[in-house]
């Protein structure tokens, strides 16, 4: 028998496993004409909103994990979107059609309107960048502000290992909020393993 050939530990901070993300408006589950009343103020949309097959809005989005998952590198590139529009970006849990939870701000390092002004984004993540929810103060407790770790239990995910799980099933998306499409978003991107 050989012995076994372990690896350089060092090795998993550089190399990566990689997901990726073709966003657009037709991956938004509905119209922002079909914000549900009771939240209509509370979103204060400031544009008239255009239906989704007139939005010339685009993007690509990629999410590595380095093989150790202590840090995790989103970059993005759109068009046809004014930065200036822009109000927040997020990865949200939840399979194609349905909305989820926040589970990354990608708006919390800076102003995104600055920070996309060139069409790009580029962030490193580490387990504090997860959004998690400790005071379920005035909030149902099956419904936190994070994805569970495994459907049908309540732990919410806490780290970017939990989050690489949940890439790895295919149910984060990426989702960009615009002044005129607040609620359902300006363009969205189910988020999948990359093909070579």
């Amino acid at each position: 028998m050989l012995p076994a050939q372990a690896k350089d530990p060092a090795l998993g901070t550089t190399l990566f496993t990689v997901y990726e993300a073709y966003l657009s408006p037709a991956q938004e589950p509905g119209e922002e004409s079909e914000t549900p009343k009771l939240l209509e103020k509370s979103l204060g949309a400031t544009a008239p909103s255009t239906p989704r097959e007139q939005r010339k809005s685009r993007g690509h989005g990629q999410l590595r994990f380095s093989k150790d998952l202590s840090k995790a590198y989103v970059d993005v590139q759109i068009e046809g979107v004014d930065a200036a529009n822009i109000l927040m970006f997020h990865i949200h849990c939840g399979p194609p059609g349905v909305l989820g939870p926040v589970v990354v701000d990608l708006g919390e390092q800076g102003d995104l309107s600055k920070t996309l002004a060139g069409g790009k984004l580029s962030l490193e993540l580490t387990n504090k960048n997860i959004t998690y929810i400790r005071d379920m103060k005035g909030m149902k407790p099956g419904l936190p502000e994070s994805c569970p770790a495994e459907l049908g239990f309540a732990a919410q995910t806490k780290t970017l290992a939990g989050l690489e799980y949940l890439a790895r099933k295919g149910v984060l998306y990426f989702n960009l909020h615009t002044r005129a499409h607040t609620y359902y978003g300006e363009m969205r991107g189910q988020i999948y393993a990359a093909q070579p």
